[in-house]
């Protein structure tokens, strides 16, 4: 029977390139709280992504995105290089009108952002960027969020401010946010996932 809370639907999908068979045959729901997309390298945790994102299409089965918008930012993307931090979220707050500003300021100070909001893109670390992109999932209100390898890149106190946000993503009853990782992180070993995509080792 078809689960009336999930925002996204998956049937028998898959996804293939040329030679390679990446995604094969997952059926799954996606609901409100957390979900783990779990897999090792090479495992297509990011090409899901990409597909509940609806940037790609998969070659196999059908995807129903039943939910409304969706949060999800092209790593390394040299469109944005020459916005600074803050005018990107600019046009994420343009984009999502339910934006949390609230949400955008408290993050701004523990993700040590403060010195580096002003900075076009192109002079910030990968783990800044990664930061500036964490403060708009958790600010947009998007029904659906997606974050690849949040922790990726990150120093210790930006780890623990993201697995505070996701704890309470957990706990959300509207929003869907979907995490890729190798694993699920230590710190969040208590949570309640709603769901997890095990591709594989």
């Amino acid at each position: 029977m078809p689960n009336p809370a999930a925002l996204i639907r998956a049937e028998r999908l898959g996804f293939s390139y040329p030679g390679l068979m990446l995604l094969h045959d997952l059926s799954f729901d996606i609901q409100p709280g957390l979900t783990l997309v779990r897999g090792g390298d090479g495992r297509g945790k990011s090409t899901l992504l990409r597909l509940l994102a609806g940037v790609m299409q998969p070659t196999q089965g059908i995807l129903y995105r039943l939910g409304g918008s969706v949060f999800w930012v092209q790593p390394a993307n040299p469109d944005d290089d020459a916005l600074t931090g803050l005018q990107w979220l600019q046009a994420r707050r343009a984009e999502f009108p339910s934006w949390d500003d609230r949400a955008e300021e408290a993050l701004l100070e523990p993700f040590g952002l403060l010195e580096h909001i002003g900075k076009p893109l192109y002079m910030l670390s990968t783990g800044s960027r990664r930061k500036v992109w964490l403060v708009a999932a958790r600010a947009c209100q998007a029904q659906v969020t997606l974050l690849d390898m949040p922790y990726s890149a990150l120093d210790g106190p930006s780890r623990r401010q993201v697995s505070a946000i996701l704890a309470e993503a957990a706990g959300d009853r509207v929003r869907a946010w979907i995490v890729a990782d190798y694993d699920l992180p230590e710190a969040l070993a208590g949570v309640a996932l709603a769901a997890t995509i095990d591709l594989g080792e």
